[in-house]
Order: structure tokens, then sequence, then C-alpha cells
């Protein structure tokens, strides 16, 4: 009979730990989040992760508060999992935080795990992924919950524009705790679990009388369309896990890396003589902005992001030859494609997180112009609308603009001019460039002979047409250099491939400076 070893002991109570570290707050606190319909932290990264690829750390870690009967709830791991694994075979690292330990509470112990793996994130190049289940900070440890928080959000503005950071709400994440997602490149929220607000329902009650409820207030729905918050609203947790997949497959690891190539297409230099057909005669008519970005991306495959907000500006990734590209386009079938504050803001940050990790830009152009009344200057358009200047201005990647039909006043300007640098600027024979439309033009330069004609509505289409003809036709810009070439609707897709080609090595630096300061 073998003789058992004091080192077989110590296995086994490695053994009898790790598994009591998987419990996390204990099998019936595991029931009543199944109950709720939700999956526990552990299952969560299971889920999301390349199976057997997931290596935790600092599952023995313990917090060390003694105050209002915490002594009494110590958990292995404390009230967060963290650690590192890969997703299509390329590494990431995690964070999930568990409801199951003290409704997922932020801790001194947990703050620091979750610093650790966002320290080993950026130290390694990697993209960062938390995944959200929290009451906020843990009210028993008083400021060194809150501490923990501001450690937190220094590695988040640290990391920005290094390595990529996503946030998946399945939870709430009230106060403080909504400010890391909030600094995270793309927030992705559960509808019906989770929930971002400063404030709850119970306090603004208390404070202004009004009752709202917890989904409408800081719902998935809510954040998605109203405030912009969220990017993504998934109906449930396995569709938020495909999101994020999906997402990643289009970034890089870092900014001193390309994005995934994929398989190069068979059909890079065919035409499509359809394309044309999709823009009316009628240049009040709208059209679907996104079945001509389909119409020429590889597979027909056009990842939206911020779907659901500002609806009249489009933003999103795609491939196109393998490479990922990073899509903004104006929309005539919401609000004439007119920009907004909300599609500035929308598109700027877009455009600046493409930037930020070597993402070529492909812009489709059909715009009126900014959104005109008095909301919208005393809300500040003027502003909001310079960040969306600013931030193309500023763009470094590949620049590949298509005029599909007009593009009027400062949003001309804006969407990726060749003033702002664009690199390759193409026109379908439909685009139309001028302060403004021709009718507007007419009536006011025209305005004392429509006046005084006989036949005014006679004068003035004859006035529109000259105008027309002289001043906003493409050949006009390609004329002066803005336009680099006019060309068939049907081409569009070779062309955008071709010039992104060409512009694999573009180098373009930026004058010396810490930062630059954008009008926020």
């Amino acid at each position: 009979m073998a003789v058992r070893r004091k080192n077989d002991e110590k296995r086994d109570y490695l053994q009898k730990k790790r598994q009591e570290s998987q419990l996390g707050g204990g099998n019936r606190r595991i029931e009543a989040q199944h109950k709720k319909g939700k999956l526990t932290a552990r299952e969560r990264i299971a889920s999301l992760l390349d199976d057997g690829t997931f290596e935790e750390l600092d599952s023995f870690a313990l917090h060390q508060s003694t105050e209002f009967g915490l002594d009494k709830q110590r958990f292995l791991g404390d009230s967060v999992v963290t650690g590192f694994g890969t997703i299509d075979g390329r590494r990431i690292f995690v964070y999930a935080q568990d409801f199951t330990v003290v409704g997922g509470s932020l801790s001194l112990v947990a703050a620091q795990k979750i610093t650790k793996i966002m320290d080993l994130a950026l130290n390694t190049g990697a993209p960062m992924i938390g995944l959200i289940d929290s009451g906020g900070a843990r009210i028993q440890e008083g400021i060194d919950s809150l501490s923990g928080y501001s450690d937190i959000f220094l590695r988040n503005v640290r990391a920005s524009g290094v390595i990529p950071q996503i946030s998946a709400v399945f939870g709430p994440a009230a106060g403080g705790a909504s400010y890391s997602p909030a600094l995270t490149d793309f927030v992705l929220m559960v509808r019906g679990t989770g929930q971002l607000y400063i404030t709850g329902p119970d306090v603004i009650k208390a404070v202004t009388g009004e009752e709202i409820t917890h989904e409408d207030l800081g719902g998935a729905e809510s954040h998605a369309s109203k405030s912009g918050v969220a990017h993504f609203a998934a109906e449930s947790e396995e569709e938020c896990m495909d999101q994020i997949r999906r997402l990643l497959s289009f970034l890089p690891q870092n900014n001193m890396e390309e994005s995934p190539r994929g398989q190069g297409a068979d059909d890079q230099d065919s035409t499509d003589q359809t394309l044309a057909d999709l823009i009316p005669d009628n240049p009040n008519q709208a059209y679907d902005m996104t079945e001509i970005i389909r119409r020429i991306v590889d597979g027909g495959e056009f990842f939206q992001v911020h779907e659901l907000y500002a609806r009249n500006v489009v933003v999103g990734y795609a491939r196109m030859d393998g490479r990922a590209v990073g899509i903004v386009a104006n929309q005539p079938e919401v609000m004439a494609g007119v920009l907004d504050i909300n599609a500035s803001a929308k598109a700027a940050r877009f455009v600046r997180f493409c930037d930020a990790f070597n993402i070529p830009i492909v812009t489709l152009i059909d715009v009126p112009g900014f959104m005109p009344g008095s909301s919208q200057e005393h809300s500040g358009i003027i502003r909001h609308g310079a960040k969306l200047i600013y931030a193309y201005a500023e763009a470094t990647v590949p620049k590949i603009s298509v005029l599909t039909r007009k593009a009027y006043g400062g949003a001309y300007i804006v969407m990726s001019s060749k003033g702002l640098k664009g690199d390759i600027n193409y026109a379908w024979p439909t685009g139309e460039l001028a302060v403004m439309g021709a009718g507007g033009a007419v009536n006011i330069i025209h305005r004392n002979q429509l006046k005084d004609a006989d036949d005014p509505e006679q004068l003035r289409a004859e006035l529109v047409k000259e105008y027309e003809d002289r001043l906003i036709n493409p050949y006009v810009a390609a004329g002066r250099g803005l336009i680099d070439d006019v060309i068939d609707p049907s081409e569009t897709r070779q062309k955008v491939i071709r010039a992104l080609a060409m512009l694999d090595n573009k180098r373009e630096v930026l004058p010396p400076k810490k930062h630059g300061s954008i009008p926020l």
C-alpha cells in the first residue's frame, strides 16, 4: 500500500481551494443568477473565449476588510474573475465581475485584480475586455473602493488609443461604475438586464419627483438609441459574445499593428451595373446608403456600429479585398442625411478610433448640409460639427471618399474633403458640390430678377439649370483637383480597392505636440 506523502496532501488542498474559488458566492447565489436569465462570470468568460484557453489569475485573492460584517463575507477571488485567453487564436485579456459575490461590488482587492490585468494588456499590446455586472462601489469599504475606481479610470485613459478596450454590460453598473465603460472604445449592452446610470430611479424620484424604471432610465435600448453611450444592444448574452468576437475580427491587437487580413476577394475587379439605379432621379427622394455599402464591400458584409443612434449617419466595419476598413456614410433615408449634433459626434468618434488603430476610412457622401434651427445652434452644433472636421483633418490613415449625390456648404468640407487631406476623392456623375443647392442659390443671387419677371417660375427653372451647369456638377470640382476622378458607379468597388492598395504604405506625420485641443 502506497504511503501518502505530505506533498500529495498539499496538492489535494490546492485542488480543494481551486474548486472553492470556482463557486464564487456559492451554489445558492449561482442559482439566483441563473433564475434571472444571466450567466455567471466564469460562464461568460467560457462563452467568449476559445475553448480551454482561459488562464485565471488571482483566484485566491481575498479582501481584508472587517467593517460592517465584511469579515464574514470572504470569498476566494472576491467579486471579479480575471485572466487571459484567446479569441480566434488571438490573445486577449478579460475581467468579469461576479454578481454572486457581494453583488459584484468593487472592493479594493477587486480593483487591484482589474488594474493588474489592465497593466498586462497594455504592456503586452492586447485588447482588454470587461464583462460588467456590478452593484457599484462596495459601500462598506468607503474611500478604498472609490480609490479603486480611480485606478481603473486612469488605466482606461492610459490605454486609450494603444489597445482596443471593450465593455459588455450584462447587469447593473451604477454611479462611478458607469464611467469605466464610457471610457472604453465600445460598449455593448444586453436588453432587459444591462443597465448604466449615474443616479438610480429611487434617488431621481426623491430629488426631482420623476418616476422612471431602471430599464427606461439606463437600459440597453435607451443608451443605444437615445444617449449613444452604447454602441450595440444584444437580445441575449450569447448574442453579445458573438458581437464582441465579430467586432474584434476587424480590429488590430494594438496601435502598432494592422487589422487581420481576410481572404482577398475574387471579384475585386468586378463591376455592378445596378449601382447607378439606386440614386433616384428626384434629388429630394431618399434611398438607403447601406445598400450601396453592401454592394461594394466583400461578401456584402457590413458590421454597423451605433446602428440605432443618430441614424442620419452610418458608421461601421467591412472588408475590401480582405482589408478591414471603417465606413462613414450619410444616410439619405433618415433626415435626408443632414448632419446634426449627434451625427457629428458619432462620426467623429468613429473616425478617431479608426485613425488611432490604423484602419483606413472609406467615406460615402450625400449630405445637404448641417441641421438648421435654434435648438441645434443653442445646443452647440458649431462646436460639435467642428469635432468631425477635427477628426478627419487629424486622421493620417488612408482616406478615400465617394460622392454619390450632393455635398453642400460646410458639410462638403467636413466629409473627408480634399482640403482636409483626403487622399483619393471620387465622385459619381450624379455628384453635386456647392455652397448650397441650385434652387436656394438662384433665389438669393437672382431674387430681384425673379421678383420682376413676367414668368418667374420659367425664369427660375432656366437659372437653376444654368447654375447647375456652371457651378455644381462634379466636373467643375474635378477641374480644380478637388475631385480626383469622376467614376461610373459600377466601377466603385474596383476603384476603392485599387486606391486602398496604392495607399498601403502611406506615411503622414503631424507636427510635434503633446496633443491637440479638440472642441469637446
